[in-house]
């Protein structure tokens, strides 16, 4: 591989660009101490250790800061990891290190997104969400069955309706069809509303 060019950073940091379009950040002590220079070359056994001496720790320790402060999905994980310009190898690796100590479980952090939401929030928004953060269906699927237990989504819908000030009795044709649009942005199914409307 080719070193195309190395870009200085803040905090002494630089961004050393390959040939093959990959790229990685090292203190400019650390690619000093590799003689790494614009257009030299770079073996993979100096790929390598660069990998397993100083990136590969590095990630791990991000991820674990990371958890630290929040739960995360392992999309999540990954796309912060990314961010923050490590290359794929040093990211899987540092994924498996954390799924190793249960740190991240996309499972686990389905059912409790679900359960901490599932009372003001619908089914599909539940869905919807998730799927977002990059659970997998099967995964949603298998939470909502564990955690997801009221099939009739009435009195979230009826605390939609307390919450906007609606009174069946006295909304004209415009309001209940600006409430009914409203619901189902909030992801209830047609008829639930309907019958509640």
């Amino acid at each position: 591989m080719i070193i195309e060019k190395i870009e200085l950073l803040n905090k002494g940091k630089r961004r050393i660009w390959l040939d093959n379009g990959t790229f990685f950040s090292l203190y400019s002590k650390e690619a000093r101490s590799y003689e790494l220079e614009p257009e030299a070359w770079l073996s993979k056994e100096q790929y390598q250790s660069i990998l397993e001496e100083i990136l590969i720790p590095r990630a791990k320790r991000r991820a674990m800061h990371l958890l630290e402060r929040m739960d995360r999905t392992e999309a999540q994980l990954r796309e912060k990891l990314k961010a923050n310009e490590y290359p794929p190898e040093a990211i899987d690796e540092a994924v498996e290190y954390v799924k190793g100590y249960r740190y991240i479980d996309d499972l686990r952090y389905a059912c409790s997104y679900i359960r901490y939401r599932s009372h003001s929030h619908s089914r599909r928004q539940l869905t919807a969400a998730l799927y977002q953060k990059g659970v997998s269906r099967e995964l949603v699927s298998q939470a909502l069955e564990e955690e997801y237990k009221e099939e009739d989504e009435s009195p979230k819908i009826l605390k939609w309706m307390e919450k906007k000030h609606y009174d069946a009795k006295e909304a004209d044709t415009k309001q209940k069809q600006r409430m009914y649009q409203f619901l189902m942005r909030k992801g209830f199914r047609s008829e639930d509303i309907l019958r509640m409307l």
